[in-house]
């Protein structure tokens, strides 16, 4: 299915999401990522070693949900854009995805949440939104999303 849509099967994401528990306990990446190319960026980016590739840079990368601590380093850093943090608190969730498009959003701005095949799913606010050299062009931007929709929202639509 994903190499003609695009969109991961319900059973690759199972296979890739970190446990109920680790999610509720705080913020925690989850890496998108189901081909084998050569890339690495991911790995280098973590300063607490919970992202594992190897000496061959085409596996898939292997996240370490008991280490990580969803600082968000990753998403930036990953030019496939397939890593995102979520945390749930309350009756809040927060998903942090990168984005490389315009009009850039600005914190307090109002969203539209979009799942993995672009349908909307929710109206979201920034929370935050990170740019500097080292991301490049890519910016990583915080929403507080209803509780429950943090595992499905992977994209937004800015409002003009």
């Amino acid at each position: 299915m994903l190499n003609k849509t695009g969109i991961p099967t319900d059973e690759e994401l199972r296979s890739v999401l970190p446990s109920e528990e680790r999610i509720k306990r705080g913020p925690v990446a989850i890496f998108e990522c189901f081909q084998e190319i050569p890339c690495n960026p991911c790995e280098s980016s973590c300063p607490k070693g919970a992202v594992k590739i190897g000496e061959d840079i085409n596996k898939i990368p292997k996240v370490d949900h008991e280490i990580c601590n969803g600082c968000t380093n990753c998403v930036g850093a990953c030019p496939g854009l397939a890593i995102f943090v979520v945390e749930q608190k309350g009756d809040k969730g927060k998903v942090t995805i990168p984005y490389e498009f315009l009009p850039m959003p600005k914190e307090g701005d109002m969203v539209t949440g979009l799942d993995r095949k672009g349908k909307p799913i929710t109206k979201c606010r920034v929370l935050k939104v990170r740019k500097n050299e080292k991301l490049d062009r890519t910016a990583v931007i915080t929403l507080e999303v209803d509780k429950g929709k943090e595992l499905l929202v992977r994209f937004m639509k800015v409002e003009e």
